[in-house]
């Protein structure tokens, strides 16, 4: 459980590094609960153990669908900055655009786990927890990304446009290379 959510606080605090916000990455992460909850439903309905497998699958699983929440937010904040888009435009274009790479991405990984799935013999049992562990919650955290993700961040995203219009009136002296 203490490296679960070790995990997190790194995922989170690299990601407010990378971004320069506070804001951005709990948007990223967003989807990360609920794809952890898709897994841990599968787990507690019986279908495989908590156990070290598990837990490896479920720290891959925080990567994965961070990974995804990240190409929406990056595409966004730049297409606000670049073409001047608000943050509803800028999000459901990011959406779309970057909808092909998120699935395509999900679906290798969701079919790579098929042979851990149907594995049999020695191991069997293990291979299964991270199979199910990986594909259980990457469908469904792929499924809140792209669905719910784009919400929180008209919610909760800054508005990159406008705020450099009004450091621009305001006469700041930062970095002006945004406002062209």
């Amino acid at each position: 459980m203490v490296t679960f959510f070790l995990s997190l606080l790194v995922i989170y605090l690299v990601l407010a590094a990378q971004f320069e916000s506070w804001r951005d990455p709990f948007i990223i992460l967003v989807s990360v609960p609920m794809s952890v909850a898709g897994a841990m439903a599968f787990i507690v309905l019986g279908f495989a153990t908590m156990n070290i497998y598990t837990q490896v699958g479920l720290i891959t699983l925080i990567g994965v669908v961070s990974k995804n929440g990240i190409l929406i937010v990056e595409f966004a904040n730049q297409l606000q900055v670049d073409k001047g888009l608000n943050k509803r435009e800028a999000v459901v274009e990011a959406a779309a655009i970057r909808l092909r790479p998120i699935v395509m991405t999900s679906l290798a990984l969701i079919f790579a786990m098929v042979p851990l799935l149907i594995a049999v013999g020695p191991g069997a049992e293990s291979r299964f927890a991270i199979g199910l562990t990986i594909s259980a919650g990457l469908g469904i955290g792929t499924l809140f990304t792209i669905f719910v993700l784009p919400a929180f961040y008209i919610l909760l995203g800054r508005d990159h446009h406008g705020s450099t219009a009004d450091d621009d009136a305001n006469g700041s002296t930062g970095n002006t290379a945004h406002a062209q």
